[in-house]
């Protein structure tokens, strides 16, 4: 009878590899040398630094985060996770977006381009699997002869 001496790292491989559903990569610790855990605010911060790259984004978030984001900017701070929402799993991320988009861009251009950016900055980044990115568009900005650039040029309309 012979008994041959195993790596117990390697018996935790064969293990899970043969476990239904489960797909040994290395962010899992299948090399053995340990386990990766990327925390949600990461990978929210991954997506929202993604999405404000796009042309036609004007702001991330509904109404109420967008006001709490300009008095965030105003002393200094910046929330690249407003409007951001994310669910990690052991090896996927579903990816919620709610956000502003500039008139006149097409929207459902901009909502595509915004995804795209999302699934390519995570799957690259993290190295996790994207399911599912869902945008949710809830104004436009219409940029107007009112905007605080114009403001302190504008003569007073009464004396």
């Amino acid at each position: 009878m012979t008994t041959q001496a195993q790596n117990p790292a390697a018996v935790q491989q064969k293990k899970a590899a043969t476990a239904p559903g489960h797909e040994l990569s290395p962010a899992n610790g299948a090399d053995g040398r340990g386990r990766t855990t990327v925390a949600d605010g990461v990978v929210a911060k991954i997506a929202g630094i993604a999405i404000q790259e796009i042309d036609g984004v004007y702001a991330l978030g509904g109404g109420a985060a967008r006001a709490i984001g300009t008095l965030r900017e105003k002393v200094g701070q910046k929330d690249l996770t407003q409007g951001v929402s994310v669910e990690v799993g052991q090896t996927q991320v579903a990816v919620d977006v709610t956000l502003v988009v500039e008139y006149p861009h097409p929207l459902q251009q901009v909502a595509d381009r915004a995804r795209d950016a999302v699934y390519t900055a995570v799957e690259d980044l993290v190295g996790m699997e994207v399911t599912e990115v869902n945008i949710t568009i809830t104004d436009i900005h219409v940029p107007s002869e009112g905007d605080d650039a114009d403001d302190a040029e504008r003569e007073p309309r009464v004396a």
